[in-house]
């Protein structure tokens, strides 16, 4: 284990200092936050950010910038700090409101709310695995675009990581496949400081990390000093110069390096380091300046401003010359970078869905699903898709579909079996820019996925779900494959859009609305078993993007309401004809997406649910997210877990039966 004592006190210049000064001020003004990694990785950062990394402040959003990725996002002020010197527009008042109401500094990156910030961070080694995804998409576009003596896309992605990262296990699943891939545009560093919440991390982290990463297949420089500019300088040449592996430098460091006393210790790793020890450390690091006081020729060192719209002017050049050598191509990228959707879209998708009404058919939604992808495809090359080893199960790719590899180009990803890894790289090439990702699994392993889902969706990217084998329609496989309660928690993540299509048509509508939304991610959720095709009019149609809608209306006066989803529409509708037989006329409601019908106006959804009409909701899945559609009625679900037996079977055992149905109605009648 590295101490203290194993370093030469670092030379502290006035660019290192300026950033241990604004770690200290900020965590202590805010009363919280982790000084520790910003002090101890204040080198690592400088050397980096003012010798390497190609990026123009004024311009956060330029596309062939290098992509930079703080994975252990707690360090925060580092990046804040950062983008304040190096001239973003963050002012010195918001490092002031750190982790304050409505700042524009919280306490862990948020991208879209901090100019310069690329992805959110803070749950540890989804950044790490975002990074890869953005190394994936930037080579999957340079092999697309580029050209002989025109290479538009040309930039690297470097993430700071801890030893936290590399204790997730998503740490495994994203640096083995990028390892596979050979993704020599990565470069990855790590702060090896040997400390955690807990204290050394001996007691629980002994991994031999270099030796971990050059199993992957990647180019690891072990034991540079993390506070040796020389070294780090070295270190990152080594990396650029291996373009067919992602490169790891291991950097060993002291946690709150320049810290008078505490530099070494877990009390500068999540706390303020205190009025005193910050007195004792300003003339330690040689920093002679008040709180949040930096002197104009330490501004002037880090300003990147005038070298940024340099780089920028220097790469505008190069795509005017590529623009005139191959116009189309050129505007094709300029399409893909601002996600415009391409001429001809609408007209596009009228052409399909009269198609899928036309035919009518009847085959599991998964099916449904892989034929609107064969239909979408060809008019979206930046539809980036995948599986997480179940591609023949998922049905997730089509004619068109041509597996990426280390060697080649292409626009399908095996992932294998890699739910979270995939999740989060999918994250990060959304976040890129240039493609819309979407990966399958099935809709049990949503849980593996779980947390980069959430994180898609606080970020609001046009990431797509696919999950398939819904319900205890999965069958045979049993209670540990059938989800029973993750479509109902998955509606519950804000700003995240699920459908649960009952058909082909439904299918496609989905497909569509994912594809078109551009203010948060999707999960699409998918039958296994063969679903008959709805018959429906011009105008019933063109409701389902409403996310429920009147699918089978009433014959006589209203006197109750059926709201289904999925496979559980055709049972709505079978228990229709049945109580109509009895003299009992009923409205049947599919509700696809119970997200996008909460958001129509209260006109449509009182149309839709007419109130005073007694209500009975039907899905194969816990019954407590449709108390509020049906009120005082009734819910016909599954509050327990499933069993292994034929889907048929499972349906009758667990009540989803038109007697059953029928009942329910009638209970609600009175």
């Amino acid at each position: 284990m590295a101490t203290f004592k194993d370093f030469e006190t670092p030379v502290f210049t006035q660019l290192t200092s300026a950033i241990r000064a604004l770690a200290m001020d900020m965590v202590q003004q805010a009363g919280s936050g982790h000084p520790g990694m910003p002090m101890g990785m204040a080198e690592i950062a400088e050397v980096l950010w003012n010798h390497h990394l190609r990026h123009n402040p004024a311009n956060p959003h330029w596309p062939d910038r290098d992509r930079f990725v703080l994975s252990n996002g707690h360090g925060s002020v580092l990046l804040y700090a950062l983008l304040h010197l190096s001239g973003y527009d963050l002012p010195i008042e918001e490092l002031k409101r750190f982790r304050q109401l409505h700042s524009k500094t919280p306490g862990h990156p948020e991208v879209g709310l901090t100019p310069g910030v690329e992805t959110t961070t803070g749950p540890l080694g989804q950044g790490l695995a975002n990074g890869v995804g953005m190394a994936l998409a930037e080579r999957l576009l340079a092999q697309e675009f580029n050209r002989p003596a025109h290479a538009i896309v040309d930039h690297h992605t470097y993430v700071f990581l801890g030893d936290g990262c590399l204790m997730e296990g998503i740490s495994h699943e994203a640096c083995s496949l990028a390892g596979t891939l050979g993704l020599g545009k990565l470069i990855c560093f790590y702060d090896d400081n040997n400390i955690s919440i807990d204290g050394h991390v001996e007691g629980w982290f002994t991994d031999d990390t270099p030796k971990r990463f050059d199993a992957y297949g990647w180019h690891v420089v072990p034991n540079v000093d993390g506070h040796d500019p020389e070294a780090l300088q070295a270190a990152i040449a080594a990396a650029k110069a291996v373009t067919d592996k992602p490169s790891l430098l291991c950097c060993k460091t002291v946690i709150g390096m320049g810290a008078a006393t505490k530099a070494g210790t877990s009390k500068v790793h999540g706390e303020a380091l205190g009025a005193a020890e910050i007195a004792a450390t300003r003339p330690h690091i040689g920093w002679q300046h008040g709180p949040f006081e930096i002197p104009p020729e330490v501004y002037t060192a880090w300003d990147a401003r005038q070298r940024g719209a340099e780089l920028e002017a220097a790469w505008n050049q190069k795509f005017a010359a590529y623009q005139a050598a191959y116009p189309n191509e050129a505007a094709e990228f300029q399409r893909r970078i601002k996600s415009e959707l391409p001429t001809g879209w609408q007209q596009h998708v009228a052409g399909l869905i009269d198609q899928i009404q036309a035919k009518g058919e009847s085959v599991a939604t998964r099916k449904a699903s892989q034929n609107a992808i064969e239909g979408l495809a060809p008019l979206l090359p930046e539809l980036l898709g995948g599986s997480a080893d179940l591609t023949g199960s998922n049905l997730t790719n089509w004619s068109g579909s041509k597996l990426v590899s280390k060697q080649a180009a292409g626009n399908y990803i095996s992932y294998g079996v890699r739910e979270f890894g995939m999740a989060a790289m999918m994250n990060g090439m959304a976040l890129h820019g240039g493609f819309i990702p979407y990966g399958g699994t099935f809709l049990m392993f949503s849980e593996y996925a779980r947390n980069a889902l959430r994180m898609a969706a606080l970020m609001k990217i046009r990431s797509i779900f696919v999950f398939t084998h819904d319900s205890i329609g999965l069958g045979e496989d049993g209670p540990t494959h059938q989800g029973v309660e993750q479509v109902a928690t998955l509606r519950l993540v804000p700003n995240l859009d699920l459908w649960r299509p009952c058909d082909t048509l439904e299918s496609g509508v989905a497909w569509v609305a994912a594809i078109e939304r551009q203010d948060g991610p999707t999960a699409l959720v998918f039958s296994r078993q063969s679903l008959p095709f709805q018959p429906r009019d011009a105008a019933t149609r063109d409701q389902i993007k409403r996310g429920g809608y009147v699918l089978a209306e009433a014959q006589g006066t209203l006197q109750a309401v059926i709201l289904a989803t999925g496979s559980e529409v055709s049972l709505a509708i079978a228990a229709q004809q049945a109580l109509a037989q009895q003299g009992i006329a009923v409205r049947v409601v599919s509700m696809p997406s119970t997200n996008v019908f909460d958001r129509q106006d209260q006109a449509y959804k009182d149309a839709v649910l007419p109130r005073g009409v007694p209500r009975v909701a039907v899905e194969a899945g816990v019954s407590d997210i449709w108390r509020k559609y049906v009120l005082d009625g009734a819910v016909v679900g599954i509050d327990s877990f499933g069993e292994s037996a034929p889907a048929g079977e499972l349906f009758k055992h667990f009540g989803f039966t038109v007697e059953n149905v029928v009942k329910a109605v009638k209970s609600v009648l009175g």
